[in-house]
C-alpha cells in the first residue's frame, strides 16, 4: 500500500521492462518527500530507458506535450546529436543508469520539481558543444561569426588593426571605399565604439582579431 504524504512531489514512471519498472518504483516509494503518481496526475514523470530510441523519444514528446509533468530522463547511453532532442522533449534531468541509486534518483526528481536542470558533467559539455555548433551554424548562415560580428566586418577591422587607410582596405578586398566607410560606422554605431582606435582595441580585447 503506497503512503500519500501532503505536500510531496508526485512522481510518475515509465521503464521499458518490469524489472527497471520495479527496481525504479522501489527506490522511490516510502519516500517521504515523494509519492507515486499516474501519469494526468504527475509533477515530474521519470523515463527509463536503454538508448533514447524511438520509443523513448515517443514517450518524451507525449509527456512534453501534457505540458504539466517535468521529465527526468534516466538512460544507458545518448548520443550527442540526441541531447538537444531530450531537452526540447522537456527533459531537465539526465542520470546515467548505472549511477541512478534511489538517493540520486529522488535528488533529480525534487531539482526537477522545482525546474532545476541536472545534467552530469560530461553530458552537460557535450550539450554546450552541439548547441555551439548550432549557434555558429545559424550565424554563419547569416553571415556573422561566434563573436556576433560579420566576416566583412571581421576583416576590415583586421586590416585597420594592421595601419590600413579606407583606400588600402578598399583595394584589399575589393570594395568600394563607401562599403569601408558604412561597414565601420555600422560597426561602431552597434558597439557604441568611439573612432577607429576604440574598435581595434575593442577587437583585441574580446579575442575578435
Amino acid at each position: 500500500m503506497t503512503t500519500t504524504t501532503v505536500g510531496a512531489v508526485r512522481v510518475a514512471v515509465h521503464a521499458p521492462d518490469p524489472i527497471s519498472l520495479a527496481g525504479v518504483t522501489s527506490g522511490l516509494r516510502g519516500r517521504p518527500e515523494l509519492n507515486l503518481a499516474a501519469d494526468d496526475d504527475a509533477e515530474v514523470t521519470v523515463v527509463v530507458a536503454d538508448t533514447l530510441d524511438d520509443t523513448a523519444r515517443g514517450l518524451l514528446r507525449r509527456t512534453s506535450r501534457t505540458g504539466r509533468a517535468r521529465t527526468v530522463l534516466v538512460v544507458s547511453d545518448i548520443k550527442e546529436a540526441q541531447l538537444l532532442d531530450a531537452v526540447e522533449a522537456g527533459v531537465v534531468a539526465i542520470l546515467w543508469r548505472r549511477e541512478a541509486g534511489a538517493d540520486a534518483l529522488s535528488r533529480a526528481v525534487l531539482a526537477a520539481a522545482r525546474g532545476s536542470a541536472d545534467l552530469p558533467p560530461d553530458l552537460l559539455g557535450r550539450l554546450l558543444k552541439q548547441v555551439g555548433r548550432l549557434q555558429r551554424g545559424v550565424l554563419h548562415a547569416q553571415g556573422f561569426t561566434s563573436a556576433g560580428l560579420a566576416e566583412r566586418e571581421l576583416e576590415v577591422l583586421g586590416l585597420v588593426a594592421e595601419g590600413m587607410d579606407t583606400a588600402e582596405i578598399a583595394a584589399k578586398l575589393s570594395y568600394s571605399e563607401r562599403t569601408v566607410k558604412n561597414v565601420l560606422h555600422g560597426l561602431m554605431s552597434r558597439m557604441h565604439l568611439r573612432n577607429r582606435a576604440h574598435a581595434v582595441a575593442y577587437a583585441i580585447r574580446e579575442g575578435y582579431i
